[in-house]
């Protein structure tokens, strides 16, 4: 599944192609999505101007002047800027063709992303409303974190993955980051000292921030807006390499299965 990362990749490949460009036509070749793609969508498009893309989380939102598209990624979709004239392979489900004859094109072989529309402030949309702070952001601290954590049984790692407490840190991410900051992914978010989350905070971040700069990581179903592949997945410490030694300590890497996700942690440094 894209992460973060992912996202904001595709955001900064696609933007330069299409941003202050006009929609000239909209083709939705398979409309049944997670949900249903709007049928109004291209009588909503047509003609108008793009003026920005911007990221809340793992969804796209691209702001026209009368409303937003959302694009979630789902499973395994991506977006493609290619050339309007070029034939739509199996799965490629929509096209959004501007000004130039540049075109945007969906890909998702699983169907389970979405192509959304709304007319009202995009922030009180039902599926951004109740999100997490963005963890690159200021509002992600150590003492939110820790404040939220309080009784809470919950593991750390599920914790950290949810998305009402912090968006995009998913599991490829959250592995990398508990392994960086030494905390177990079974430990309880409420027995995580203050201390800890300040740790645990740095890391998310930086971990993030180096794997947006280095394109995302390599996923079997994602490339990037340009076609390319990410490359952080050759500096992974521990997400896949199970049974294999720790880089810090060589000790076999631990793998377990938390809320359906495989998690891999070192016993020797990770608390």
């Amino acid at each position: 599944m894209p992460e973060l990362p992912e996202v904001e990749t595709t955001r900064l490949g696609i933007t330069p192609h299409v941003e202050g460009r006009r929609v000239a036509k909209t083709l939705i070749r398979q409309a049944s999505l997670r949900w249903p793609i709007p049928n109004d969508l291209p009588e909503q498009l047509a003609r108008r101007q793009l003026l920005g893309i911007s990221r809340r989380g793992k969804y796209l939102i691209f702001r026209f002047t009368h409303g937003h598209m959302l694009i979630h990624l789902g499973m395994s979709g991506s977006l493609r800027i290619v050339d309007a004239d070029d034939v739509p392979k199996k799965h490629d489900h929509v096209d959004i063709i501007f000004s130039g004859n540049r075109c945007l094109r969906y890909h998702d072989p699983r169907r389970f992303g979405a192509i959304l529309w709304t007319s009202a402030e995009v922030d009180t949309h039902k599926l951004l409303v109740n999100l997490g702070p963005e963890p690159l952001s200021d509002d992600f601290h150590s003492e939110y974190l820790f404040k939220r954590s309080r009784k809470r049984t919950k593991d750390i790692k599920t914790f950290i993955m949810d998305s009402h407490i912090v968006v995009g840190v998913g599991n490829i991410y959250a592995n990398e980051a508990l392994f960086a900051a030494g905390i177990r992914p079974i430990k309880a978010a409420g027995k995580v000292t203050r201390n800890q989350y300040g740790m645990l905070v740095e890391e998310i971040k930086r971990v993030l921030k180096r794997s947006i700069v280095q394109g995302g990581t390599t996923l079997r179903d994602f490339v990037g807006g340009d076609g390319k592949p990410g490359y952080f997945v050759q500096q992974l410490n521990v997400y896949g390499r199970e049974g294999l030694p720790c880089k810090v300590c060589a000790k076999p890497l631990k793998a377990i299965r938390q809320a359906q996700r495989i998690s891999v942690y070192c016993n020797q440094c990770q608390s």
